[in-house]
């Protein structure tokens, strides 16, 4: 029986936006995976927490995202492992877990120039996939040669999380950035504000 290849794409999604969502799409659409998991991940230690909603919240905004697309999943695995996450303890649980499942990573060509800096990136290197994007001045990385780096060409998509809460703070029109779900619960329950 064929293996189901699933793309674990990490993020705190503070909001989830058409950014991510075009780039899941593009990704699942045009690699040999069969399907986008969008792992919500808690406060990360270099972000602001104070622009940070809690995780419940930033996961039920990503559920709505993405519910009627069945190439997309969402998990919360994280949010019960132990601080700070890091990638190669939610991959070694994950593959123990679900031993008929082979899991890859998404990350951004930012992320891969800084990859050698990761608890155990050797160890992601030599078990893993990984599928990266392209990302705005990213230069080039030696990993980008390994044999399980795949480089999508994706569009660019400059839109970014932190775009979407200044308009919101500002008062502006989110309407075309995220899915209307989305929208209309940021509105409703007054967040980012």
């Amino acid at each position: 029986m064929k293996r189901e290849k699933i793309g674990l794409y990490f993020g705190s999604f503070n909001p989830i936006h058409y950014g991510h969502l075009i780039l899941a799409n593009h990704i699942v659409q045009s690699s040999d995976l069969d399907k986008i998991c969008f792992v919500v991940s808690p406060h990360n230690p270099l972000k602001n927490k104070a622009t940070l909603l809690d995780n419940n919240t930033r996961l039920y905004l990503v559920r709505l995202a993405v519910e009627d697309n069945p190439l997309f999943d969402v998990s919360n695995i994280e949010f019960s492992l132990p601080q700070p996450s890091y990638t190669i303890n939610t991959l070694t649980y994950l593959s123990e877990k679900y031993p008929q499942k082979d899991f890859s990573i998404i990350m951004g060509q930012d992320n891969l120039a800084g990859f050698h800096k990761w608890k155990n990136y050797e160890a992601i290197l030599e078990y893993y996939n990984i599928y990266v994007y392209p990302r705005e001045e990213s230069g080039y990385s030696p990993l980008q040669e390994r044999e399980n780096v795949h480089l999508i060409d994706s569009p660019l998509i400059n839109i970014s999380s932190s775009y979407i809460r200044s308009l919101i703070k500002e008062g502006k029109d989110i309407r075309y950035l995220l899915p209307d779900k989305v929208r209309q619960e940021i509105e409703k329950s007054n967040l980012y504000k």
